[in-house]
């Protein structure tokens, strides 16, 4: 059994901390968080130790999921690795990418799992997708949803774009030559639309929009390529593949439609599950530190080149 703790149990670390009771190979030895109110009702539920300071861990667990606001995440993240505990730390996974290229030095000296929490990458869409994809030559994604509070410190696109920034780094496997990015403040003092357009080396290009100022949740990408059409529905875990069943098609009836039937586990559960397997074989991560530090600096990179619509006096 690996002793693990959640460190922040707000709305997503109490989802980790639910699962990691769960799981076969885990035994959840406490939770953090700095409201002890709530600390005590989620460790009481769980059947766990509360605990209001992360640093009272140490000694105690072998690996630890990281889940607290992303200003926060390098020092915890920085003193958990060099305490000999495995990290998984969620996205972005640091606020800058000088803090997370140390991340990944202090890991790799170690000899530490540090997995980044692009929970995406376990969308059995997602991983089913991947086998078909091959040399894409453009792709669409479209991440929209409705303004959440809780994210008013970060724009959106170091809490929402990120994840396809990740994915799409993932699928294309090329480095990026060159963007263009636009976006807008509506809502709050970041940006809360934004939309860029990525050219790789490889010539696949790749356009991406990102919103939290939309009533439903409408999260897509779509893979175009010179023998297929893919479409992902991220949030309903949907897959179809548009193939020709010839070299020249002249009706419906030369293309063919692939459905395949997808496992319907929970990303999450999936990306714990893996975290726990890297624990306890040593293996590298699906998204390791660098993968996550990539999707980072990609991601300043656009915010330094977003052209910010002007918000009227």
């Amino acid at each position: 059994m690996i002793e693990t703790a959640v460190i922040g149990v707000g709305h997503l670390g109490q989802h980790h901390a639910r699962i990691l009771t769960e799981i076969q190979g885990s035994k959840l030895k406490g939770i953090v968080d700095m409201d002890e109110k709530r600390a005590k009702l989620i460790a009481k539920n769980l059947k766990t130790t509360p605990f209001s300071y992360y640093k009272e861990l140490f000694g105690k667990v072998q690996a630890v999921v990281i889940a607290v606001p992303t200003p926060l995440h390098y020092q915890i993240g920085k003193d958990c690795l060099e305490a000999g505990i495995h990290c998984l730390i969620e996205k972005p996974l640091t606020e800058d990418v000088q803090q997370a290229e140390e991340l990944v030095r202090i890991a790799q000296e170690k000899n530490l799992i540090l997995q980044v929490g692009h929970v995406e990458r376990f969308n059995p869409a997602v991983i089913e997708a991947h086998k078909y994809i091959k040399e894409p030559k453009f792709i669409e994604v479209n991440r929209l949803g409705p303004y959440d509070p809780r994210t008013s410190h970060i724009g959106v696109v170091l809490d929402l774009m990120i994840h396809d920034l990740d994915i799409v780094l993932y699928l294309v496997g090329s480095k990026v030559k060159s963007l263009e990015a636009f976006g807008a403040k509506v809502l709050t003092e970041h940006e809360d639309i934004a939309k860029c357009r990525l050219r790789f080396e490889n010539g696949c290009i790749v356009d991406l929009s990102a919103s939290r100022i939309s009533l439903e949740q409408y999260r897509k990408i779509r893979i175009f390529q010179s023998d297929a059409y893919i479409s992902v529905d991220y949030a309903r875990k949907d897959l179809k593949i548009y193939k020709k069943k010839k070299a020249q098609v002249k009706s419906f009836t030369d293309i063919e439609i692939i459905k395949p039937k997808l496992h319907v586990d929970e990303p999450l559960k999936l990306e714990l599950k893996h975290f726990l397997e890297c624990v306890e074989e040593g293996k590298k991560p699906h998204v390791s530190g660098e993968h996550g530090r990539d999707a980072l600096e990609l991601g300043k990179e656009i915010l330094d080149q977003l052209h910010l619509h002007p918000v009227p006096e």
